[in-house]
């Protein structure tokens, strides 16, 4: 029997944040590809879209008229998947068929007036505007007695079900929390009440004593392509410092996230030398009234392409009725993110 070899021979990961495990199999990465191949998107946008519902100036599908709006934009969603004024009510019918009402608050930021840029191409002082709203927003609707967690998140991209191209982002802020970040305050909570530190300080200081799947740092933050990544080029932005929330974070940290998340997602644009779909998103501490001292602030980014710009990875299969499964290992994306050029490709042609 030949030794394991973990860039080699297919094998499960933990995740440490969720409980769960996934398969990687290394050796399929060498196998020939002749399945679906995406179209990529027209890079060519106007600055000012008089079509689009999220440009300055235009009404809205709602009805309503976005202000002459210079910087960042926000406003309530006017097709949101929660209400504040949902009533409440339950079904249950014998322990099985269950549903329960909930209320929340739909939300979209605009990152910029700009219909023709994304993260990548804008400035770290207009990230740093995109980053103070985020602040704003979760210091506003976390202080609300009927939300117990507000997920911030951007969807890139059509591939990602993106319906509008204007660089924007979502808020949805709900009574309950979300199945994802539940199952992270669990893993939180355990390993903090067994260790009293948080899990994922413990994990950053592995990552960065090891090197072999960070991507980024700075002097406040680091990303990294994790452990158990399941998409193949998936990422985790991490502060050093141990916070719970976006609130908590010093002036110097928030410009050093501005800074980070715009070399991030350089990279991610200059990979296959496209505008980069993704859904990336902030996951940080629930605000149902605890103290919460588990919770580590971080961000994920889940980018589906897999090859180049038009090979997508697909969830399907295995995947769907066993575990998450990814081919190239998390070491071997790491390795390819880090090593791109820092500028963005649309700049040196």
């Amino acid at each position: 029997m030949a030794e394991f070899d973990i860039t080699e021979h297919p094998h499960r990961r933990y995740n440490a944040l969720t409980g769960e495990w996934l398969l990687v199999s290394p050796h399929r990465s060498k196998r020939p590809w002749q399945g679906q191949q995406e179209t990529t998107e027209p890079e060519q946008r106007p600055a000012y879209d008089s079509t689009c519902y999220l440009c300055p100036g235009n009404t809205r599908a709602g009805g309503a008229v976005n202000p002459p709006y210079t910087g960042t934009f926000v406003f309530d969603n006017d097709f949101a998947a929660l209400t504040a004024d949902a009533p409440v009510g339950t079904v249950n019918v014998g322990g099985l068929l269950r549903a329960e009402a909930e209320s929340g608050v739909g939300r979209v930021i605009c990152f910029s007036p700009r219909h023709n840029l994304t993260l990548p191409e804008m400035d770290e002082a207009a990230i740093r505007g995109v980053v103070d709203v985020w602040v704003e927003q979760f210091r506003e609707l976390g202080a609300r007695p009927d939300i117990n967690y507000v997920q911030i998140f951007e969807n890139k991209g059509q591939v990602m079900g993106c319906s509008n191209p204007h660089p924007h982002g979502q808020i949805w802020a709900q009574r309950t929390v979300p199945g994802e970040p539940a199952k992270e305050t669990v893993q939180q909570a355990a390993y903090f009440q067994e260790h009293g530190r948080s899990l994922l300080t413990d994990y950053l200081t592995l990552e960065l004593q090891e090197q072999q799947r960070v991507v980024l740092e700075n002097a406040h933050w680091v990303a990294l392509v994790p452990y158990w990544a399941v998409w193949p080029f998936e990422t985790l932005v991490l502060p050093r410092r141990h916070v719970t929330d976006i609130t908590q974070l010093s002036d110097e940290e928030k410009d050093a996230f501005a800074s980070i998340l715009q070399q991030l997602t350089i990279r991610y644009d200059n990979l296959f030398q496209i505008s980069f779909p993704y859904s990336a998103g902030l996951h940080q501490r629930p605000t149902d009234g605890q103290e919460h001292p588990e919770w580590h602030l971080h961000m994920h980014f889940y980018p589906p392409l897999l090859r180049s710009a038009t090979v997508r990875k697909f969830m399907v299969g295995y995947e769907m009725l066993g575990d998450p499964q990814r081919d190239i290992t998390p070491e071997a994306a790491a390795q390819r993110l880090r090593e791109l050029p820092a500028v963005h490709y649309k700049q040196t042609v």
